[in-house]
């Protein structure tokens, strides 16, 4: 080989030697050494997002006072909308307690809330995900649900010191149970592969046969309970199309979700109060 050639192939030599090299690496040590890199680089991520907040901040300070006596206007109406929504709540929570009392049932798992600011998203054809502002520091777990007031944002995966990530329901590494509003049986809905400019859209199988939807006549989509990860009734999405399935006994169909999902700068983490139960 002329030196000419030998230069040129020099890079992709070194490349594939640190190729091989890395795929005998122990795993513990890429662990190890994937979470350092994300701890580094976590605090970066974190700040650019509280410079946006800030930019937000300003940009408010410069709206005028119409436009702000307007904001508190609606804010005033939101606020009398959430006070009668807090009275049904309690009121519904009595209920479901004295039930519980009479029919000797044990209490439902309970979550505490907790908000985090989403500071990154990380969206590509093999996942979706957001990294969240919040980790350990706010005993954040593996596993916990993240939703938002359209329904289900997704699962935490990993935790970390001051940050989280969170999978996506849209993203095809999310499963979950669920079923159609007002059926109780199980229906297995998994992410799909999603294009970042287009609306997110996930996949359902072994659907009851009986179950008809489509984009003209939608229906609802929410979780079903089942694996006690997520309660029962949150949001997934609307089922727009459904075909049968190879076997004919099930069917299977597409998943319209919520499309605040790409956008999302607020999120709550539903921490279970008590960890060993699930």
């Amino acid at each position: 080989m002329s030196p000419q050639r030998f230069d040129q192939a020099r890079p992709f030599a070194t490349l594939a030697i640190v190729v091989l090299a890395w795929v005998f690496v122990p795993y513990v040590v890429k662990a190890f050494t994937r979470a350092t890199f994300f701890e580094f680089q976590a605090p970066f991520a974190a700040a650019q997002s509280y410079v946006q907040d800030l930019q937000e901040y300003w940009g408010q300070r410069s709206r005028s006072k119409e436009e702000l006596l307007e904001a508190g206007r609606s804010l005033a109406h939101l606020n009398s909308a959430y006070e009668f929504s807090l009275q049904e709540k309690e009121h519904l929570r009595v209920e479901l307690l004295r039930l519980e009392n009479l029919l000797k049932l044990p209490p439902l798992p309970t979550h505490r809330f907790e908000p985090a600011r989403v500071a990154r998203r990380d969206f590509s054809g093999w996942w979706q995900r957001l990294v969240i502002r919040k980790g350990r520091n706010y005993g954040i777990t593996v596993g916990a649900p993240v939703v938002f007031v359209g329904g289900v944002v997704g699962r935490v995966v990993e935790v970390y010191a001051y940050t989280s990530v969170v999978d996506l329901v849209s993203s095809p590494t999310f499963r979950v149970a669920a079923a159609a509003e007002g059926d109780s049986r199980p229906i297995s809905y998994q992410g799909g592969i999603n294009d970042s400019l287009k609306a997110p859209r996930g996949t359902i199988e072994f659907v009851p046969a009986d179950i008809f939807a489509h984009k003209g006549q939608p229906r609802r989509l929410v979780t079903s309970g089942l694996g006690g990860v997520f309660p029962p009734g949150l949001t997934l999405g609307d089922i727009v199309q459904l075909e049968p399935s190879t076997d004919g006994l099930f069917k299977s169909g597409e998943v319209r979700l919520d499309p605040r999902l790409s956008a999302l700068t607020e999120v709550t983490v539903l921490v279970p109060i008590n960890p060993e139960e699930f």
